[in-house]
């Protein structure tokens, strides 16, 4: 277990992402994939019943002892969770009511929350749209780990450990790396949240909330489906920096794993991401893919050629004058020295 990556830094490069040339080339040649930009309306269905699955689960386990709490949070409840964190995922591209209400997809997110337990959805709204528009930018990109991660998880067992802790670095990452201003929809999600812990809390006691929060923890750590964490943007191949797979997980995860094809095409709603791979083929069948977001944990846990540091990091242009993100917070674009 004391094998240690062999890799000391990430693999920087000096050329932008492959998205948007890519994109440009598959919308000249099939414009109609246009058509497939629209809202789910079956969407926002799925994921209300699944909140709703979770609110009775509260109710069933309230009497339970604590390991089966524990246990039905980690074989059911979490996967639930986890997949509600890709519902928000998905929110924060307008799935449910498109461009024309932001609004009411902002909420939406805040309602897809609650089962989590803890607030996240407006956070990872005002961080995920910088993910598509640097993918991999120094500072920018705060699904890139820190230096630290990368020097100090160089071991198996290291690494194992930061698996387990995935959800933990995901969340504090953005405010050491590139803090933002908090802003309203923040708060009224942390509001919201923590009324509803309460009222669980009150009708219930703590076995409802621990069943919700260790879920959440467990099952985006060291849980087969966090291998999509890991799978959609390490450089398992030098050179390819985005991954897709398309095995059965798929199902219960919004086809998150179309990773490559949701790059392309980030305003498509997941449900119909199969349908741009069916058109483009020719595009993703020659691109590498993974068959097993299991065997993407194990191979990052024990590959000496994989750890935090396997990812793509590329040169921000310095920017001249602040932008805004649609939530209306101004961010600045980082200049960077060369590469060693």
């Amino acid at each position: 277990m004391g094998n240690r990556v062999a890799r000391d830094d990430f693999e920087w490069v000096y050329t932008e992402q492959p998205h948007t040339q890519r994109r440009k080339e598959i919308l000249a040649k099939y414009p109609s994939i246009k058509s497939l930009m629209v809202p789910d309306p079956s969407f926002k269905w799925i994921v209300s019943g699944m909140v709703l699955t979770q609110l009775l689960a509260c109710y069933l386990v309230k009497d339970l002892s604590w390991k089966w709490v524990f246990f039905w949070a980690y074989v059911f409840g979490g996967c639930i969770n986890h997949s509600l964190t890709l519902a928000i995922h998905d929110i924060s591209h307008n799935v449910p009511f498109g461009n024309k209400w932001p609004k009411w997809n902002r909420w939406f997110a805040v309602f897809a929350n609650l089962p989590i337990g803890v607030p996240y959805s407006a956070s990872f709204k005002k961080y995920h749209i910088d993910h598509h528009r640097y993918l991999g930018g120094h500072i920018l990109d705060t699904d890139v780990p820190t230096d630290f991660e990368g020097w100090f998880f160089c071991t198996p067992f290291r690494k194992l450990i930061w698996v387990i802790l995935l959800p933990l670095f995901y969340a504090l990452r953005p405010v050491f790396t590139n803090p933002r201003a908090v802003t309203p929809m923040e708060i009224y999600n942390t509001l919201v949240q923590f009324l509803a812990d309460f009222i669980i809390y009150h009708l219930w006691g703590w076995k409802p909330l621990a069943y919700l929060v260790a879920g959440t923890i467990l099952c985006t750590g060291l849980h087969p489906i966090s291998g999509h964490f890991i799978a959609e943007h390490y450089m398992f191949l030098k050179g390819y920096e985005t991954y897709s797979y398309y095995g059965p997980l798929n199902w219960i995860t919004f086809n998150v794993g179309y990773h490559m094809e949701h790059h392309d095409f980030p305003s498509i709603p997941g449900h119909k991401l199969p349908m741009v791979k069916k058109i483009a083929a020719e595009y993703y069948d020659t691109l590498p893919q993974h068959q097993s977001w299991g065997r993407v944990l194990w191979d990052f846990i024990f590959d000496k050629a994989i750890g935090p540091y396997t990812r793509v990091k590329r040169i921000c242009k310095p920017a001249k004058s602040l932008e805004r993100h649609d939530d209306g917070v101004p961010f600045k674009k980082f200049d960077v020295p060369p590469a060693s």
